[in-house]
């Protein structure tokens, strides 16, 4: 008899495996992240059809095989639909998954991964807010996640970008609070065209420096915009 479990999770991506299935990166509060098949799931009127596609969050049933997870039912509670009529929104939304898939492990504790990530596709969906702002919410709130962005940043953190000229107190107060803010609190703020160039600049400088990766979906984004 099959062990099934029930996870909380949003979908990174999805790719074809055989004829009809296909395989998920699901990052979930239980598990981390994990992979999982989905039988038949590209066959026309599949019930995993829509719940296994990119950004589909909500709960999922899976077992456990002997190298991998079978996903055999989904309960999706939110598929953010304003992405999928929003090309532009799409972009930036796949780009945070991959980032989010390339930064968290199975097994890890990823629970502040996922809210971040849930949360910021919320922030896409805002029409009050622009999207380029949201990307520097994110990037620098996932690299002080995983360790990698100053928790107090301060001028002279900011005098080390090359170019970046004098940060502005506006800069320094966006950036603290990003990284000490609650995630659910984080997209509620907006900003000047001087302040979001700079965030820009911090960002851009520790995401090489954090990643040291080229994202296929940031190459399209930036063909973009």
């Amino acid at each position: 008899m099959q062990d099934y479990i029930w996870v909380t999770g949003i979908i990174l991506k999805q790719s074809p495996a055989g004829e009809y299935d296909r395989r998920i990166s699901l990052l979930t509060r239980e598990k981390g992240k994990v992979a999982a098949f989905a039988r038949g799931a590209r066959k026309p009127g599949s019930r995993l059809a829509a719940a296994t596609i990119p950004f589909s969050f909500g709960n999922f049933k899976l077992y456990e095989g002997r190298s991998s997870y079978t996903l055999s039912e989904a309960d999706v509670k939110n598929y953010f639909e304003e992405l999928r009529s929003d090309y532009i929104g799409a972009c930036y939304g796949m780009y945070f998954a991959e980032v989010t898939d390339f930064c968290t492990r199975e097994g890890n504790d990823e629970r502040e991964m996922m809210k971040l990530l849930y949360q910021s596709l919320r922030a896409l969906c805002a029409a009050s807010l622009p999207n380029p702002l949201v990307r520097c919410i994110f990037e620098c709130r996932t690299m002080a996640v995983n360790g990698e962005f100053p928790r107090d940043f301060t001028k002279e953190a900011f005098a080390e970008l090359a170019g970046a000229g004098e940060a502005e107190d506006s800069t320094l107060y966006a950036l603290r609070y990003i990284t000490s803010s609650p995630v659910e609190k984080l997209y509620t703020f907006n900003v000047t065209n001087s302040v979001l160039g700079q965030l820009q600049a911090v960002a851009d400088r520790y995401m090489k420096r954090f990643a040291g990766h080229q994202f296929k979906s940031l190459e399209v984004l930036q063909t973009l915009c």
